[in-house]
């Protein structure tokens, strides 16, 4: 947890009691819990620094066995029982050994998924799906997504191809070949970025994401897409305000998609049970170092999610 607002430094571990979980929640041995970049924004004061909010817990989602069910747990795929191994998303505190959450949390863990992939499922996977919603993307028309070889990213590319659509990837080189075996056609950010677009897809294209938050994705998108109702930002929300795109997430003035993501969450589950849906994960850091694994995510350069274990 943070004890104080600033960077990585203030993060610490301690013990605390786990209580007994009350009626329809449940308690939760972790795993594995994801790693995202509103975990370290939750105490870099870019949310403010309001001291009564201190110390911070941090975590959203993470996947493990449960150990203890409070009467009528149940969630949104049935009824939930000891020994079950289970995803919970939105769950504050994840970064934990033990987590109580509300029984509407969990959903059950695909087979097909280990626990760090499973760990890192929701948090990015619902925001993949509440993008391609928000900019209303159909089988058949072409989506640029920025920042798609991130966590949130690769599950967007992975999902529009899956609806039909033909997927203009932006990424660092060395990650382009990861994309094309996603299906996507990459092409390289930086400077001369509308022009590489325009070359791959001299048709045009429909509609746009941007996952990474930086000016330059948000430029390209209102050039390159003509209707800016059909472009949206998870990151970029200054920019995007100015812009007239929509802005998407927990931030003011953002849309949360709540039911939407609510309803994705056993969608991605099933995708991921069916082999559709492939979770690639970066990296995977104890606990104890979840510092380190914030430096590495702030850095904006993992392809997939950082994850961490017991």
């Amino acid at each position: 947890m943070a004890g104080a607002y600033g960077g990585p430094e203030v993060l610490s571990v301690i013990d605390v009691a786990v209580p007994e979980p009350k009626p329809n929640e449940v308690r939760i041995t972790v795993r594995a819990a994801g790693v995202n970049p509103f975990d370290y924004k939750s105490y870099s004061g870019a949310f403010g620094a309001d001291p009564e909010r201190l110390p911070v817990r941090l975590g959203v989602e993470a996947a493990g066995v449960v150990t203890a069910v409070g009467a009528d747990a149940i969630g949104p795929a049935g009824p939930i029982a000891v020994g079950d191994e289970v995803i919970t998303y939105s769950a504050p505190g994840a970064y934990a050994a033990e987590i109580v959450v509300p029984a509407p949390s969990v959903v059950p863990k695909p087979d097909a998924l280990s626990w760090e992939q499973a760990g890192g499922l929701l948090a990015a996977g619902v925001t993949a799906v509440h993008t391609l919603e928000a900019i209303n993307l159909s089988k058949g028309e072409r989506v640029l997504i920025h920042g798609a070889a991130g966590g949130v990213g690769l599950v967007a590319v992975q999902l529009a191809v899956a609806r039909g659509a033909t997927v203009v990837a932006t990424a660092s080189r060395a990650k382009h070949d990861l994309l094309r075996e996603l299906g996507a056609i990459p092409v390289v950010y930086g400077p001369g970025l509308a022009d590489r677009v325009r070359a791959v897809a001299p048709e045009g294209v429909h509609a746009a994401a941007d996952l990474v938050g930086t000016e330059e994705a948000v430029d390209v998108s209102v050039e390159l897409v003509p209707d800016r109702l059909r472009v949206a930002t998870i990151a970029g929300h200054e920019r995007g305000a100015r812009a007239g795109i929509k802005l998407l997430g927990g931030v003011p003035g953002a849309d949360p998609g709540t039911e939407i993501r609510e309803a994705a969450r056993l969608q991605l589950t099933e995708a991921a049970t069916a082999g559709r849906l492939r979770i690639v994960i970066a990296d995977s850091y104890p606990l104890r170092e979840a510092a380190t694994a914030h430096r590495r995510i702030m850095g904006g350069h993992t392809s997939g999610k950082i994850v961490l274990v017991p």
